[in-house]
């Protein structure tokens, strides 16, 4: 089998093993779709998730996170990530998810913010393995009474520090309590994001668990998809920030995975997807908020574009998707 192949997860059969990670504030369904898009007859990313959803929040109606949760009209295959700390709460959140018929829920157990880990969820609850496994079987539940029995996932990190790296520890209780595949981002929840992530835990967890494991961290290239696939033996991989303005990576990935020749977009077809996104994300949320929020979007788009600093100093102030042409028309006369 070549270092491109299908997945299976529990139930669920993936074409290929190219996934786009939840990154909160980045990968809502405007994003997830423009990944997915095909270019030519190239292929986008194999799964995706959304963003992190508060399972408190949503038993609570919240309508900020109802924007969260639909599936973009291309997204044949997508999971909805949740976060908590009690189980009977992500129980009835994961309940809530049958309107939005979801191939898989994704459990939360890696992020490090500090909002989140206060309340006992993300990374917190690999401070807990016993309560990591409640929740992870009070999911499972859920998924069999309401969700046709879709595969529960789990992202864990290594551990919460240096100290107390207890990876395999709750691999193995998240795999008892009935996940089907789990994500290893091998940094600490101390480290954050700084630092190298150690790929060598990926590795160790592939070696330990009967189910699928997918690494992310420090996935920036096609090449780095390379190398961690074959050295930590991962079925998957997930791209995080390496898909930040650049939702062209998972088809040049495949392309270099299977040996297939590749053409990079040009300037020109990066802000044509750029505008693309910012058209969709206006549709969810408007035309204000979206334009806000693609200000960190564009200036991700236009890295390596000529004249691109001129045109990031000037994108951070754009309010209307008439300024974003007009700045993006003058930016590329003056290149």
């Amino acid at each position: 089998m070549g270092l491109y192949h299908p997945v299976e997860i529990g139930s669920l059969a993936l074409p290929g093993n190219l996934f786009l990670a939840p990154v909160a504030g980045y990968s809502d369904r405007a994003f997830r779709s423009v990944c997915i898009e095909p270019r030519v007859h190239e292929q986008g990313a194999d799964f995706t998730c959304t963003e992190m959803v508060s399972s408190e929040a949503l038993t609570r109606n919240g309508v900020r996170t109802e924007l969260l949760l639909p599936r973009a009209e291309n997204e044949e295959r997508y999971a909805v990530q949740l976060f908590g700390a009690e189980p009977e709460v992500m129980y009835r959140a994961a309940l809530l998810l049958a309107p939005w018929r979801p191939d898989a829920v994704d459990i939360n157990c890696g992020c490090p913010v500090p909002k989140v880990v206060k309340t006992g969820a993300g990374s917190a609850l690999m401070r807990s393995p016993d309560r990591l496994g409640r929740v992870v079987e009070a999911v499972v539940r859920a998924s069999k009474e309401a969700l046709g029995g879709v595969p529960v996932t789990v992202k864990l990190r290594s551990g919460w520090d240096g100290a107390s790296l207890n990876y395999r520890e709750c691999g193995r209780v998240a795999v008892e309590s009935g996940a089907a595949l789990v994500c290893l981002h091998p940094r600490t929840r101390t480290q954050g994001y700084a630092g190298r992530s150690d790929w060598s835990h990926i590795a160790d967890l592939v070696s330990r668990l009967p189910v699928p494991v997918a690494g992310s961290g420090d996935l920036f290239s096609p090449e780095d998809a390379e190398r961690m696939l074959r050295e930590t033996r991962s079925a998957a991989v997930m791209f995080a920030r390496g898909a930040m303005g650049n939702p062209f990576i998972f088809a040049a990935a495949k392309a270099f995975l299977s040996g297939d020749a590749w053409q990079a977009p040009t300037p020109e077809e990066r802000l044509e997807t750029a505008f693309r996104q910012l058209s969709l994300l206006a549709r969810d949320m408007g035309e204000g908020p979206a334009c806000r929020t693609m200000r960190k979007q564009f200036c991700a788009y236009t890295k390596g574009v000529s004249g691109g600093a001129v045109l990031r100093n000037r994108l951070v102030h754009a309010d209307t998707i008439e300024e974003y042409q007009a700045i993006i028309g003058m930016g590329q006369d003056d290149g």
